[in-house]
């Protein structure tokens, strides 16, 4: 499969001895991949929220059910999703874990939603070629903010 040629409906193959589940990962798992996949860190009481008010979870575990992979999509369930906490443990990368993770959340929003959802995410420079693979183009003029705290 080409880079540009995935089709919703169309989930991606996971490596051998990796499985995907749609659930959320321990609050210690999220913590530690969070902080070794290279996103800004979380204490344990921020994962709490992020564990239990997320609309969907798509997480990879190796063969040894270790996490491997993760994302999840914060959104109202009718015409607004984003994805957030697309992470892959360094040991696991260059595999098609996050592509796969994607994928799923993708084809979850597009099976539970009316037509024409709304589907965002920040893209970090590292992930920004496998979002553009996947469709996604930047938001201009709109730009994303924050308020930092």
């Amino acid at each position: 499969m080409s880079e540009n040629s995935w089709q919703p409906g169309a989930p991606a193959a996971l490596p051998p001895g990796c499985t995907m589940f749609p659930q959320p990962p321990t609050n210690e798992e999220y913590v530690r991949l969070r902080e070794v996949a290279g996103l800004s860190p979380r204490t344990p009481e921020q994962a709490a929220g992020a564990l239990t008010a997320s609309w969907a979870w798509a997480t990879v575990r190796d063969r040894d059910g270790a996490l491997a992979a993760m994302g999840r999509v914060i959104g109202d369930g009718t015409w607004y999703f984003h994805i957030a906490d697309i992470a892959t443990d360094p040991d696991h990368q260059r595999r098609g874990l996050g592509r796969a993770v994607m994928e799923e959340l993708i084809a979850r929003i597009d099976g539970a939603a009316p037509p024409g959802p709304y589907i965002t995410l920040l893209a970090d420079p590292p992930g920004r070629k496998l979002y553009r693979s996947l469709g996604f183009v930047e938001s201009a003029p709109s730009v994303g903010m924050r308020l930092p705290r």
